[in-house]
């Protein structure tokens, strides 16, 4: 059974950091999963993504909006997956969801979530 477990939000002002963790397990290939990926829901809009990164091979992808301030990273000793958010922005609040599925940044290609950590920041 796939479990995903974020942790690490919390409240920041703009222009701090944060780094997001979710701990997974039970994920293998035969399940899909060829990726880990961070999504984020802000009130009233869709679920973007936000970075993904294999777990064979630890190519990445990003979003745009978030390009050159965050980072995503794969620890396999400790099966986490890690969001190191830098220079943050009012418009980077919203929950942030991780995830376990095909490759890429579209929400419809994963197929396991956790349960969300809220990120807010204040300007």
């Amino acid at each position: 059974q796939v479990q995903l477990v974020e942790s690490g939000g919390g409240s920041v002002q703009a222009g701090g950091s944060l780094k997001l963790s979710c701990a997974a397990s039970g994920y293998t290939y035969s399940y899909g999963i060829r990726c880990i990926g961070w999504f984020r829901q802000a009130p009233g809009k869709e679920r973007e993504g936000v970075a993904a990164i294999g777990i064979a091979l630890g190519g990445t992808n990003y979003a745009a909006s978030v390009k050159g301030r965050f980072t995503i990273s794969l620890d396999d000793a400790n099966d986490s997956v890690y969001l190191q958010m830098d220079s943050l922005k009012p418009e980077d609040t919203a929950m942030y969801y991780c995830a376990a599925g095909a490759c890429g940044i579209d929400p419809t290609e994963y197929n396991y979530w956790g349960q969300g950590t809220q990120v807010t920041v204040s300007s």
